[in-house]
């Protein structure tokens, strides 16, 4: 039986998800032991202490964060050790981190199709989670030609849940609105959350908020429940217990990453409401987010509003930066997305219900996507499915 020393704080729902997919792999292969490293005794006895415990239990393997323990001295045990990244990534072992980039450009890419103009970022200075989403979520919107505004929390290292009231308000005041708000997490979308509250700043009408990690708790005490973008968390567990178990039976002997995937945006009401400033295409995203499941055709949508088709398809595409049709297209897909990821649907009631009314045809449009067909994906991301590889 494999024991695991757990150096890591599971109270968030990111690590509880992470935990629940390393048991779910070591029930697969007979359950292993773990043991959380006591909170007063790395208090009492420091990193030494940390070491001496790990072979006092003659620990198999170590998970740990990187802001808490020294790798280096963890490494003189001779025994694999997975880490959460947090200040950045380690080449000495193996690092159980995230596409943050493309996390930050899927969040850009949501609020540029809700006809947003105005950006903002609150995140933690000087974690490589809250660095890189930043940079996906600038990127994507300087590419588009607009600024981003941006606040760091620079609290030191296991204080960055708390935060000055008073800054952050005078900051949120100051912003053009309405502004979409990405947080680096959920924890931080809840602090602009209840700023909002005690400045009087209206959600989502002055400020759309949008964090990341789905954490049910988090986004639900937010008045209102906040929106998120859901991670590949459990199955990045599931990875790392699996590359846990190949280390510690000698199969491998090279450190890995283990990469966790954006998968979907869990919708919300605190991004509820499209900031285009034209009142015809308020009225079009409208219709099409309540009927993209029904037969959907450009010309029934010219019939919702007193416009041409020339210049609603024109006003269109200046108001969201798409087309008509790639707009119900992206919607549909995300749809299906979600469908395959959280439900037990077939993939042809799955098209159906996201309003695909042929099934080959969303399989073509979905694997230019995701690189993926619907099958593979479904495979890959969803929950309690089989697992095949680990990604470098």
């Amino acid at each position: 039986m494999a024991k695991i020393l757990l150096l890591t704080d599971f109270s968030s729902g990111y690590s509880r998800n992470l935990l629940k997919g390393i048991v779910r792999y070591s029930k697969e292969v007979g359950n292993w032991s773990f043991q959380r490293m006591p909170l007063y005794y790395r208090m009492l006895y420091g990193e030494n202490g940390v070491v001496e415990w790990a072979k006092k239990w003659q620990a198999d393997a170590i998970i740990a964060q990187l802001s808490d323990v020294n790798i280096e001295l963890l490494n003189d045990l001779n025994i694999p050790i997975i880490v959460q990244n947090y200040r950045d990534r380690n080449k000495a072992v193996s690092n159980l981190t995230g596409d943050y980039f493309n996390t930050g450009v899927m969040a850009a890419k949501f609020f540029l199709n809700r006809g947003y103009r105005n950006f903002a970022f609150y995140g933690f200075k000087g974690a490589i989670w809250s660095r890189e989403r930043a940079d996906g979520y600038s990127h994507e919107i300087e590419k588009q030609g607009y600024k981003l505004a941006v606040l760091e929390n620079d609290n030191k290292d296991k204080e960055e849940w708390s935060y000055n009231h008073t800054v952050l308000g005078n900051w949120l005041q100051s912003l053009p609105k309405p502004v979409a708000l990405f947080a680096c997490d959920d924890h931080f979308a809840l602090q602009i959350s209840e700023t909002c509250n005690v400045y009087n700043i209206n959600v989502p009408d002055d400020i759309a908020i949008l964090g990341v990690d789905n954490d049910d708790l988090l986004c639900n005490i937010s008045d209102p429940p906040l929106s998120s973008i859901v991670l590949d968390v459990e199955n990045g567990g599931y990875n790392a217990g699996k590359l846990l178990h190949q280390l510690i039976t000698k199969e491998i002997t090279e450190p890995f990453n283990i990469v966790v995937n954006p998968l979907i945006i869990e919708r919300r009401k605190s991004t509820e409401k499209y900031a285009v400033s034209d009142k015809n295409i308020r009225t079009i995203l409208n219709y099409i987010e309540k009927n993209y499941a029904n037969h959907l055709s450009v010309e029934e949508l010219v019939k919702q509003v007193p416009l041409s088709r020339r210049v609603l398809e024109k006003k269109f595409k200046e108001e969201t930066g798409e087309s008509l049709y790639q707009y119900i297209q992206n919607y549909r897909i995300d749809q299906f997305t979600r469908l395959l990821i959280t439900t037990d649907y077939s993939l042809f009631e799955a098209a159906l219900q996201s309003g695909f009314e042929n099934y080959k045809n969303v399989s073509r449009v979905f694997r230019k996507y995701k690189s993926l067909s619907p099958a593979e994906y479904r495979k890959r991301y969803k929950c309690n499915s089989s697992v095949e590889e680990i990604e470098h």
